[in-house]
């Protein structure tokens, strides 16, 4: 029996985005139905300098701040500049089009489809969950990570 694949895409937006347009943006994906998993990229926002002359000391970054989606708080750890989507049909991508089109309106963004996301587990995955790992949790796995991914509970 094969096993269902499901497509991806990812919104790359002109610029990083702050916090308030990342709580916007993100609370109008989780409000659309059908979206399976999603990962947010950008530059890492550590809380103490990781090296140079500082290292060890307190990094205070205006960008990494705890924002609100749906009723759970997210401490934001990347800057965000793109966002990676799995969905459950082609059909989600006009409805996410037109979800979050309100949040852009200072600056441009696009929706690509592809596959940015992994579907097999890595020996990354392997290592960080084990055997029995959750397939949900493929490709979410950053090896030099300590916590776990944030898990939302959207639409279903």
């Amino acid at each position: 029996m094969t096993e269902a694949t499901f497509p991806q895409c990812r919104i790359i937006t002109e610029r990083l985005l702050n916090p308030e347009t990342t709580e916007r943006l993100l609370n109008k994906v989780v409000s659309v139905a059908g979206v399976r998993r999603m990962v947010l990229n950008g530059p890492r926002l550590p809380l103490t300098v990781p090296y140079g002359p500082a290292k060890g000391q307190a990094n205070p970054h205006p960008m990494r701040k705890t924002i609100h989606v749906g009723d759970q708080e997210i401490p934001l750890q990347v800057h965000v500049g793109t966002i990676l989507l799995e969905i459950e049909n082609k059909d989600v991508i006009p409805a996410l089009q037109t979800a979050i089109e309100p949040v852009f309106t200072d600056f441009a963004f696009r929706i690509q489809e592809g596959k940015y996301m992994k579907t097999e587990p890595s020996l990354t995955d392997y290592c960080k969950y084990g055997p029995n790992a959750d397939k949900a949790m493929l490709g979410l796995a950053d090896p030099s990570s300590k916590s776990r991914p944030i898990i939302l509970q959207g639409l279903k």
